[in-house]
């Protein structure tokens, strides 16, 4: 008892002195021969997002599930909307660091950002990855409080095969089949709105306006790796179920979140007729949805993440938040 009464006296007496000696530096007064001063009230304060690399959500097929987590600087009782992002791949292995530079800038608006690692189609075929989608909601959910979330105000966005996920995401919240809740069970998969930038939204009709050097229908193709290496067109059927399209109907419409499609009229990875598609039955079904057509850009080109593209983003959000 004597020797931890000594040891608490000496930490706090080692503390005091500490505080005392670093409290605080003086300017110095030292000059340079040439040199040009910079007062604070000269510059423009930014906060400086918080990044919490690879936190693990869920392992499946033998391997963890990470997501990169971002925070933008807030007083600590503010509550934070919260956009899960779902990076492009064409289901293959995602380079899920490729996109933070960019969604560190979205996340300046005051947005805390999610961007989901799902599995590979080479490791696991469909449904594994909108499984994996639907289980990082229900992660963010669970885990609302630790990183100051307002569960109330949860988004979903994707590009390319990550549009076609946050699509999925979005239409089909009520299909058991596209589904696990091996955790979490508890947890909803809710969100408000969905933003779709340059998505796949019927893979049994991509080869049919895509240029001839793309190849949307052998078994090496993205679509027939995502099942398993099969021929698209010998597998029609099977293929459909992993159709947002297929999940359009005028009775599912009034269910269904605000959805955003954005794609560019000379995408040659995605045809653009893809989004039309999409769009034509969202329009023929009475969904609420806009689609925007950015006149001459590519698939995944610099227009998308422009400060007028954030803004049209970032005001659809802020339009569908309780």
């Amino acid at each position: 008892m004597k020797i931890n009464l000594f040891l608490i006296l000496f930490l706090l007496s080692t503390a005091s002195i500490y505080a005392q000696q670093f409290k605080g530096i003086e300017p110095s007064k030292a000059e340079a021969k040439k040199m040009t001063t910079i007062t604070a009230d000269q510059l423009t304060k930014r906060s400086i997002p918080h990044y919490i690399k690879d936190v693990v959500y869920a392992n499946r097929s033998d391997m963890d599930l990470h997501l990169q987590v971002i925070l933008p600087d807030r007083a600590k009782e503010e509550k934070l909307p919260c956009v899960v992002y779902i990076q492009g791949s064409a289901w293959f292995k995602q380079n899920c660091y490729a996109a933070l530079p960019k969604l560190i800038e979205f996340s300046n608006r005051g947005y805390a950002i999610v961007s989901v690692e799902y599995r590979p189609s080479t490791t696991a075929n469909f449904p594994a990855q909108i499984q994996d989608v639907k289980s990082a909601i229900r992660f963010v959910r669970k885990n609302a409080q630790k990183y100051g979330i307002d569960v109330n105000n949860l988004f979903i966005w994707g590009d390319s095969s990550g549009g076609h996920l946050s699509l999925l995401g979005a239409l089909t919240q009520d299909i058991e089949a596209l589904d696990t809740a091996e955790e979490f069970a508890e947890e909803s998969i809710a969100v408000n709105a969905c933003v779709a930038y340059y998505p796949v939204s019927d893979l049994t009709r991509v080869q049919e306006f895509a240029p001839d050097y793309m190849d949307h229908i052998s078994e090496k193709s993205p679509t027939g790796v995502l099942f398993g290496g099969v021929k698209v067109n010998d597998n029609l059927e099977k293929i459909r179920v992993a159709n947002p399209v297929s999940y359009v109907s005028k009775d599912r419409a009034v269910n269904t979140v605000p959805i955003v499609i954005v794609t560019g009229n000379r995408d040659n990875v995605l045809p653009f007729e893809q989004s039309v598609i999409m769009a034509d039955k969202l329009e023929e079904c009475g969904y609420n949805y806009k689609f925007y057509k950015i006149e001459g850009a590519d698939h995944g080109s610099w227009e998308f993440w422009t400060k007028e593209l954030f803004d049209l983003v970032d005001n659809f959000f802020k339009a569908n938040m309780k």
